[in-house]
């Protein structure tokens, strides 16, 4: 139990237009404290690599049409190799190819370049052509999946020679590993960006992609189309069109039931992309009937599965209320007590994010996360995490204090928050040390009469000495408010009479005697 226990009325809340004056400099709405979040989520993912990779190489794990001499070395030059891969007679042109192919698919650092500069890229495309020989499409094929799978560069030569109708058609093609090979090169294409993605979805993928998703389609394959999709679903600058997001949707439905763990992932990876999209795409999301079925994957036994979904459905809950309110409703929350006990840092650190945008909501969703049994866990990751997880909890804190009404505040210094809450006040962090300053402002503004317990528990922490040292800040807005802070709350202390403090009992101090405190915001909650 705290030494100081603060019971504040529940009185009436100021219009929404004062609450605006009262916290200045703040756009108070939830989709506007929402949007605030935007670049703590860029700081939060950025350096970090996805799941999966947006291209991908194909090394020799798969049949190829040489089967007795797959694991040969290339003998022959580059100049050969080019010169055979032109050739008019079958056998000499589908060795070429293959030896082009295996250079490019043996070795790490694959000569690339070296092949583009050759000028086999036409006849590679060529080859794609030749529907009589389909042990060439597919060699092909992958020599060219292979080459997009490198830079951007490298990946817009494969474009620019004019692969991409040609890999369409091959969707068409009889035969499995021919129709793989092509889904795999545009998979590549897709995933270089936006530009790419809307070009090969115009020339007509979607359709025929989908239509290999069959009850009879070989696993490999399905995660191939799989991954192809997440692709698809990438990128918001600009985001996927409409009309793909509306086909595409329906399919994620039913891949979410998969019991392939890749698959499964790749499914969830391309809902998060679709949700990082605004408010609009999250609705389509919504609607489709998906959201029910993502909430259990948070308590999946593969963590993989469970970042995806975090991500997911954390993305949901950055848009508005209603959108919000879709995930709370169907039970989200009761799995933050083990996602915030998790023994991976990265699913604590998201689970705070997106707790900290629950907080941003209104006062029955901050309820929601009370009620949870949430804040204390997010007091000890405010206390003891790591410091990109902190900051996260600063922003859930500090986001409450804006939302939450009187007793809801008053709830969280009764737990504790106060003095993890100052000792981020001596980061270096300029942007903490606002969340954090603006957190503490908020709380002494509500807590009125009961404000010089929230004082006392500021000095007893050391608080004080930190808020008196960044008066001397370099950012602006930081040593201002700094100062506001001492001198609206901490103006004189020499006058201070020791017997007017208010009476402490065994619980800590009381206020309000008269007043009892809601049920609602500590009725779920004992020390």
């Amino acid at each position: 139990m705290p030494n100081h226990f603060v019971t504040w009325p529940d009185k009436k809340m100021a219009t929404d237009k004062g609450r605006e004056l009262l916290f200045k400099n703040k756009a108070k709405d939830s989709e506007a404290m929402r949007r605030q979040r935007t670049e703590v989520t860029f700081e939060l993912r950025k350096n970090k690599r996805d799941e999966h990779l947006l291209k991908r190489r194909n090394v020799p794990h798969v049949e190829s049409t040489d089967s007795e001499e797959n694991e040969k070395p290339v003998t022959q030059s580059l100049e050969t190799i080019v010169q055979n891969a032109a050739s008019d007679q079958p056998a000499v042109q589908l060795s070429a190819v293959q030896a082009a192919r295996k250079l490019l698919s043996s070795d790490r650092n694959p000569p690339i370049d070296d092949l583009i500069s050759s000028g086999i890229l036409p006849i590679l495309v060529q080859c794609l052509t030749a529907t009589d020989n389909p042990a060439l499409q597919f060699e092909a094929a992958w020599a060219l999946t292979n080459i997009a799978s490198g830079t951007s560069a490298q990946t817009q030569a494969v474009v620019q020679a004019g692969a991409v109708p040609y890999f369409l058609m091959l969707l068409e093609s009889p035969h499995q590993n021919v129709c793989e090979q092509a889904v795999w090169a545009l998979g590549n294409i897709i995933g270089d960006g936006p530009q790419f993605r809307d070009y090969v979805i115009n020339l007509g993928i979607i359709k025929p992609l989908l239509s290999f998703i069959t009850p009879t389609i070989p696993l490999s394959f399905l995660r191939n189309v799989t991954w192809v999709m997440v692709n698809l679903c990438r990128n918001k600058d600009p985001p996927p069109p409409v009309e793909m997001i509306q086909q595409i949707l329906p399919t994620l439905c039913m891949l979410i039931h998969h019991v392939d763990t890749n698959i499964l992932v790749d499914t969830v990876w391309a809902l998060s992309y679709l949700t990082d999209g605004g408010n609009e795409q999250i609705q389509m999301v919504i609607d489709s009937g998906v959201v029910p079925f993502m909430v259990p994957l948070l308590s999946h036994n593969e963590v993989k599965v469970q970042t995806a979904a975090l991500r997911a459905l954390g993305n949901i809950v950055t848009g508005t209320d209603e959108q919000t309110q879709c995930v709370l409703n169907n039970g989200a929350l009761m799995f933050f007590p083990q996602l915030l006990s998790h023994h991976k840092a990265k699913i604590n650190k998201e689970a705070v994010w997106f707790l900290s945008n629950i907080t941003a909501g209104n006062q029955m969703q901050v309820q929601a996360v009370i009620e949870a049994g949430l804040i204390p866990l997010i007091i000890h990751h405010l206390d003891k995490s790591d410091f990109q997880t902190q900051k996260e909890a600063a922003w859930a804190i500090s986001n409450l204090t804006i939302s939450g009404r009187k007793e809801q505040v008053a709830f969280i210094v009764n737990q504790g928050v106060i003095a993890p809450l100052c000792n981020l006040l001596g980061v270096k962090d300029t942007q903490v040390i606002q969340v954090v300053l603006d957190g503490i402002n908020n709380i002494l503004k509500m807590a009125e009469e009961e404000v010089e317990t929230v004082c006392t528990l500021i000095e007893e922490c050391g608080g004080l000495d930190k808020i008196e040292a960044l008066q001397n800040h370099d950012n602006e807005d930081i040593y201002k408010l700094a100062y506001e802070i001492l001198d609206t709350y901490f103006g004189s202390s020499e006058d201070e009479d020791v017997d007017l403090a208010p009476p402490q009992t065994e619980e800590g101090f009381t206020f309000n005697p008269n007043v009892a405190p809601s049920n609602e915001g500590h009725g779920a909650f004992e020390m």
